[in-house]
């Protein structure tokens, strides 16, 4: 075998190996959807991915231990829409989380979440009414707000500590209601008005409710704290993916050079027979 054949073997080799953190991060976001950021379907477009990577890489694997032609066209041509389609979904995941972050609060750790500093084709899929209850019905499941509950030495924690703590998105948007309502906490998803009067500039101050099967679950702010934890779960696999991604460029590009070069070889080898068949004298029968 030649050392092309065994450079191309190894490459796919590597493009095997790389395909087991594009399906790790599409298995994580599918965890994530299941039991925190609860939206289904974004997790899928990573999954097929890293196993297209992988099976086209075994492909190719075996077109390299072959020598067989046809596996090797097969390998480098999927490939390329593999790395296309790659390339396709990092430019969206960034192009569809680029606006909207948390929004600091004074005399808070944590931050504070609102939708109107969303926008775009996810924004628009999470507010929609047939989406948002889905969400909403597996955010109040999956009883994130239910854990959030914390004790110091058997006491629970105090207002204080309480505004010390860094939430997660979900549990400052969903869990309790917006600090400028002017609630006044009880504990962590119980809230009491304060001075009997609640500030109305915001819905939501109206739609929190210390019902723990409703909480904040249809506030904006629940919608905001969603879209944050997307962006961020999104943002943290896509660091992943263009790293692998550039790794795959660069081993596509040495591995159609190394199939270049054999396919040469493979030529000046046949020309060469066909040439000293040519020179060689016929033999005469009497």
């Amino acid at each position: 075998m030649r050392t092309s054949n065994h450079l191309i073997g190894f490459l796919n080799f590597l493009t095997f190996l790389l395909s087991i953190p594009i399906l790790g991060g599409g298995i994580w976001l599918s965890s994530r959807a299941n039991n925190t950021d609860c939206l289904k379907f974004l997790q899928w477009p990573l999954i097929v991915i890293g196993v297209s990577i992988m099976i086209v890489s075994l492909a190719g694997f075996a077109g390299a231990c072959y020598r067989n032609t046809f596996l090797m066209y097969l390998y480098l041509w999927a490939m390329f829409v593999i790395i296309a389609t790659l390339i396709g979904f990092v430019i969206f995941a960034y192009a569809v989380t680029d606006k909207g972050s948390g929004r600091p609060v004074m005399n808070r750790a944590y931050q504070e979440y609102y939708l109107q500093d969303y926008s775009g084709w996810l924004e628009e899929r999470v507010t929609s009414r047939s989406y948002w209850s889905k969400i909403s019905s597996c955010i109040r499941d999956s009883h994130g707000c239910n854990k959030m509950g914390r004790s110091v030495g058997g006491v629970p924690e105090t207002a204080d500590m309480f505004y010390l703590r860094k939430l997660n998105p979900i549990q400052s948007g969903c869990c309790k209601p917006p600090t400028a309502c002017g609630y006044a906490f009880v504990n962590e998803t119980y809230w009491g008005q304060q001075g009997g009067e609640v500030v109305a500039a915001d819905p939501d101050c109206a739609r929190w409710s210390n019902d723990q099967e409703q909480l904040c679950y249809n506030c904006d702010s629940c919608r905001a704290g969603v879209l944050a934890s997307l962006k961020k779960s999104w943002r943290k696999v896509s660091v992943i993916n263009i790293v692998i991604l550039i790794l795959l460029v660069i081993a596509y590009v040495v591995a159609c050079a190394a199939f270049r070069h054999d396919k040469r070889m493979d030529n000046d080898e046949a020309f060469g027979e066909t040439r000293m068949e040519k020179t060689q004298p016929s033999r005469i029968h009497f």
